[in-house]
């Protein structure tokens, strides 16, 4: 089971990142994935996600004189659960919300550092919307895009397939000041 100490280290972020979409990767190919970060780093921090259980080895195979690792990402495991997330205090909160907005500012740079021609065409795209919902309206609001996001997050890679990074954040508004009546 994976803590927040774990995983919102920028770099371990980073990592697991790169394995969402059922992918399986080598150390050499997520070094080439991220090439900001040194070799070293990534083969600590591969190792530390190893031992905590949140990635796995799928494949070894003999090269020169090393065993090269594939590896794969527990998604139960790669996630915060309930009960460590309702322990948390609301400067934990702050803490864990910080990293998951530094980690989605950097992916955007590093996607706008390729020069995009198109963003737009690309999918790339971000927009904000209100919605007045019951406790029990949200609950089935949640479910239902759950339902539908599902069904895509089982595609595997294929032709003309790219992968696309789905960020979400769901935040009450603050509720306004009551108005007196007169």
């Amino acid at each position: 089971m994976a803590s927040a100490d774990l995983l919102l280290h920028p770099v371990r972020l980073r990592i697991v990142k790169a394995f969402l979409g059922d992918r399986a990767l080598t150390s050499k190919q997520l070094a080439a994935e991220l090439p900001d970060v040194p070799a070293g780093s990534i083969y600590r921090h591969v190792a530390r996600l190893t031992e905590a259980g949140v990635l796995q080895v799928v494949a070894e195979r003999r090269v020169r004189a090393t065993t090269e690792r594939t590896y794969a990402l527990r998604m139960y495991d790669a996630r915060m659960q309930p009960d460590e997330i309702a322990a948390m205090t609301l400067d934990e909160h702050v803490n864990a919300f910080l990293a998951y907005v530094a980690g989605l500012l950097g992916d955007f740079d590093r996607y706008i550092a390729t020069e995009p021609q198109n963003p737009g065409e690309d999918g790339a795209g971000y927009s904000v919307a209100a919605m007045w919902l019951t406790d029990a309206e949200l609950t089935d609001y949640l479910g239902e895009l759950a339902a539908i996001s599902q069904a895509r997050l089982a595609n595997a890679p294929g032709a003309g397939r790219q992968r696309r990074m789905l960020y979400t954040v769901l935040l009450p508004a603050p509720k306004p000041p009551e108005q007196g009546s007169s």
